[in-house]
């Protein structure tokens, strides 16, 4: 609640993507009231119709339209972005517009706005490819791409806004992976599943490079702890957030495991060697936050979803892939 004893109000950039589908209605099942901005360029049909959500169809980078619905909002959940290398790197001009250059904007007209807290979606790959077994938060970031070097800025830019009456917190999830109403399938855990059951084999590429996971259930829940804390245990902190740090050819046996022995694995060569691993390590300290569901969860999530036909034509709609969804539509 709010000082007035009314509902907190939650703004969510982003609301209608793959996180934002399985957040929002969590959102609202916990009571707050729920303002969404989103393109919605994957559908308009992801949220749920409920009294407590407000839909707005817009660019993050319409200041105008930020002044005019951020007032009267607690806290804002910073989801939307052009959100993987590929898709970014189709236009390196629009993930800098998007990912870096609206990013303070929004941060000032939410503080200005009477926002008093601020949480940030950045990302584990800001850290680059480092040699540490644990990779923790206290190391030097290295990033490597543009995507991850906009999401790294992004976090020095939010750390000067960090005041007693604006708290801002910044995650740096690993990748995420699971089912979700607007679901992606241009990630690795949820690619492999979708090859092995619609294709019967999984092809993986190179192999050895690791990858840090977690599952969509574990995220979203860990947005609704970060709102719900007492400003004192999150302010101005940075913490990672994963927890199966498992190679390529180790996710696909846990496919293989879920989906049936038989799928043949086949491995093909890469030039692709961007090797990521995290710990979670601190803010299971700091926070008592500890992933809960595994690789393994998400998997089956999958399979059940993709044999119940809530995935229809999961090889060939564009909309489970953010770069053909991009290219099919112009989007500048």
């Amino acid at each position: 609640m709010n000082n007035n004893g009314d509902q907190q109000v939650i703004y969510v950039t982003g609301g209608a993507g793959y996180v934002g589908a399985v957040l929002v209605p969590k959102l609202l099942g916990a009571g707050y009231r729920v303002r969404v901005l989103d393109l919605f360029l994957y559908g308009e049909d992801v949220l749920p119709k409920h009294a407590g959500l407000e839909t707005i169809k817009g660019d993050l980078r319409d200041s105008k339209l930020l002044r005019k619905t951020l007032p009267g909002t607690d806290a804002v959940i910073h989801l939307a972005c052009i959100s993987n290398d590929p898709s970014f790197e189709l236009n390196p001009t629009l993930g800098r517009s998007i990912n870096f250059d609206a990013f303070e904007p929004l941060v000032q007209i939410a503080r200005d706005s009477g926002v008093k807290r601020f949480v940030y979606a950045s990302s584990s790959s800001v850290y680059g490819v480092k040699q540490e077994e644990n990779v923790t938060e206290e190391l030097a970031l290295e990033p490597l791409t543009d995507y991850s070097k906009y999401k790294a800025m992004c976090e020095e830019v939010l750390a000067k806004y960090q005041t007693p009456g604006f708290t801002t917190v910044t995650i740096r999830p690993a990748t995420v992976c699971g089912y979700s109403p607007r679901l992606r399938l241009d990630l690795t855990v949820n690619i492999l599943t979708n090859h092995a059951i619609n294709k019967g084999k999984i092809t993986v590429f190179g192999g050895e490079q690791r990858r840090p996971n977690l599952h969509i259930e574990d995220m979203t829940d860990l947005y609704l702890r970060l709102l719900a804390a007492p400003d004192k245990q999150i302010a101005g902190k940075i913490w990672n957030a994963g927890y199966h740090n498992l190679k390529v050819r180790e996710i696909a046996d846990v496919v293989r495991k879920v989906v049936g022995q038989n799928i043949p694995v086949e491995t093909q060569p890469t030039d692709d060697n961007r090797s990521y691993h995290i710990s979670s390590a601190k803010i299971d300290r700091e926070f008592g936050f500890k992933a809960s569901h595994s690789v393994e969860d998400a998997v089956r999530d999958l399979t059940t979803a993709f044999r119940d036909g809530r995935i229809p034509n999961p090889l060939t709609d564009i909309r489970y892939y953010n770069i053909k969804t991009m290219q099919a539509l112009k989007f500048q």
